[in-house]
């Protein structure tokens, strides 16, 4: 007997990663199993095997697709024993996927032309597009972020767990970081995968990640990833490919400091089921947040490519400037020596170097 009732209390017992309401914890594992699928597929096959060179408009709709209509066939046609007994509008998947789907759409819409604009990023491939931006990143863009979300509520939910005992101020600052760490590991992540054929390589790393989820010493990460990736995707282009990767997923990650707390209460607490019309305005609720902050970014930082025209511009004038001290120096020289030395002096140096000494003199009036 009191095996038997230990054994029923281990299986009741809460588990520290996965959500306690089932249909919730159902939905969210199901995500996690679909994700090696699409990712093999754009970063294990497509990418590092090139087939995207003989791609047409057609081929990348196809493959933006295949990659997200089977996430929502799957749990219609296989429904969880969790969801066997709810209505298709009170299942998890069904919540998760709206949500997604709405901040989703306005990140590809609104959210890309500061790509755009502020980053100098750029879409090259052949596509048909909405406002200026291919559809297939809005297929992509649908599983990539539930797979983000999903990770980021497991990691919470089990930092939560750990801290429980810490005083308030504690929890909070602990969670704080963490969704700021994370938000920030993944925007590069990706930023470095998708501009860049090493699919493989990120793949192997991504799942390493995965198994040390709760390591925060990413500094070494970050330089293996870049020794280990070295071609390029050509379709993808910035304006400065080493200032996108460290200020530009930043600017990215800012997506996901505000949806990550907020993706994670659909259905968290028991008791406490959400409605789609919940949903869709909580979704919505994020996107205009983040929008905020972006426009904030923009007005207040500015973009990247500006400041690169203005380092290159300082650049520019640091060199005129040290030409023409030069040629003042070398005027000096010819007034205390004569110009005797001075030809001596100029005869075994190279004729530009001579042009550039005889451009200092003319303007001293000699």
């Amino acid at each position: 007997m009191g095996g038997k009732e230990s054994s029923d209390s281990s299986r009741s017992s809460p588990s520290l990663w996965l959500a306690p309401d089932p249909s919730k914890r159902w939905g969210e594992i199901f995500f996690l199993c679909y994700t090696p699928f699409w990712l093999t597929l754009c970063l294990g096959i497509v990418i590092p095997y090139k087939l995207y060179e003989s791609f047409t408009e057609l081929e990348y709709l196809l493959l933006g697709l295949i990659s997200a209509v089977p996430s929502f066939l799957i749990p219609m046609m296989f429904v969880g024993k969790a969801d066997s007994k709810l209505c298709w509008k009170d299942r998890y998947w069904v919540k998760a996927s709206l949500w997604i789907i709405i901040f989703s759409y306005v990140g590809n819409y609104f959210w890309t032309h500061y790509f755009f604009t502020v980053l100098g990023a750029s879409y090259t491939f052949p596509s048909w597009k909405m406002n200026n931006v291919p559809h297939t990143t809005f297929l992509l863009t649908h599983v990539c972020f539930l797979f983000y979300h999903v990770a980021s509520n497991m990691t919470i939910r089990r930092l939560r767990h750990a801290v429980a005992d810490l005083p308030d101020n504690l929890r909070w600052a602990a969670e704080g970081a963490w969704i700021l760490a994370l938000s920030y590991f993944i925007a590069y992540l990706e930023t470095l995968a998708v501009s860049n054929v090493g699919g493989k390589v990120i793949v192997c790393l991504l799942i390493v990640f995965l198994n040390h989820i709760m390591v925060l010493s990413m500094g070494p990460f970050f330089n293996a990833i870049q020794k280990l990736v070295q071609h390029q995707f050509p379709y993808y282009e910035f304006v400065d490919r080493a200032s996108m990767y460290k200020v530009g997923s930043l600017f990215y990650a800012i997506y996901f400091f505000v949806s990550f707390p907020m993706f994670l209460r659909i259905d968290e607490k028991p008791g406490d089921l959400w409605e789609l019309p919940r949903v869709a305005v909580d979704s919505l609720g994020a996107a205009m947040l983040v929008t905020i902050i972006l426009d904030l970014w923009r007005i207040f930082l500015g973009p990247i490519k500006h400041k690169l025209e203005i380092e290159r511009a300082h650049s520019v004038t640091h060199d005129i400037a040290s030409v023409t001290l030069g040629g003042n120096l070398f005027v000096r020289s010819w007034k205390r020596e004569g110009s005797s030395v001075l030809r001596k002096s100029l005869h075994p140096l190279p004729s530009w170097l001579g042009s550039i000494s005889l451009w200092g003199l003319a303007r001293s009036d000699l």
